[in-house]
């Protein structure tokens, strides 16, 4: 079995991922990437978005696809950038989208730390990159590894909020049970669709209302 950093509540419960063949496979591409070049995120925070946040925590999902590439700026949460890293594109506008939809100021920082430690599982489909090369360590088998992660939650968990922003992220639907789980879906944050659906979806104030409804604790954005 492959050896994985992984905090210990998913390291129970994904362990029988961890003994698949496809698993060995992509811990020995990764391994050999790592080695061969510059890779993001750090090795150390590949799982950092499980560690941050421990399985029985979970009460927001937020799917995104590919770590940044460019050096400094990911660390293993989604859309989430390191500390005094001037904010990517799409995270100006979720932090645009927050301020217009529950009036939270934009913050100083892009390190969305402090959401995965109220329980947003901040999960890339993808947990690592060749630096400069957007997508280069897609299709190796962090999907199927990150859709088993998806449909375990939705499987064993009750009245989680799954964030699905973009086609991609929409394609992970068929994956949760949503006659237990609440979906929020719109256009990506991304500049290039962002006037198309993302601004004016108002899902932090959403996603707040169902964990309230539910008696769970809300999500200070």
């Amino acid at each position: 079995m492959a050896k994985v950093n992984i905090e210990s509540s998913w390291l129970e419960v994904l362990q029988k991922e961890f003994d698949k063949p496809y698993f060995a496979q992509l811990i020995q591409f990764v391994k050999a990437e790592y080695a061969n070049g510059v890779c993001y995120p750090p090795g150390s925070l590949i799982f950092n978005a499980f560690n941050q946040c421990p399985w029985s925590d979970v009460k927001v999902v937020l799917i995104g696809q590919d770590p940044y590439h460019e050096p400094g700026q990911a660390h293993g949460l989604c859309f989430s950038v390191n500390e005094g890293v001037p904010f990517p594109p799409s995270l100006r506008n979720i932090f645009a989208e927050i301020q217009s939809d529950i009036g939270t100021p934009v913050p100083v920082s892009g390190n969305l730390t402090r959401w995965a430690q109220q329980g947003v599982l901040l999960l890339n489909a993808t947990l690592t990159v060749r630096a400069h090369a957007a997508a280069s360590h897609q299709g190796k088998g962090w999907e199927t590894f990150t859709d088993a992660v998806i449909r375990l939650i939705s499987a064993k968990r009750e009245h989680v909020v799954f964030v699905l922003w973009g086609s991609f992220a929409q394609s992970k639907e068929k994956l949760i049970d949503s006659s237990k789980h609440y979906v929020l879906k719109s256009a990506h944050p991304s500049p290039l669709s962002a006037y198309r659906g993302f601004f004016g979806n108002h899902h932090f104030s959403l996603c707040n209302q169902y964990l309230q409804q539910n008696g769970i604790k809300t999500i200070n954005w």
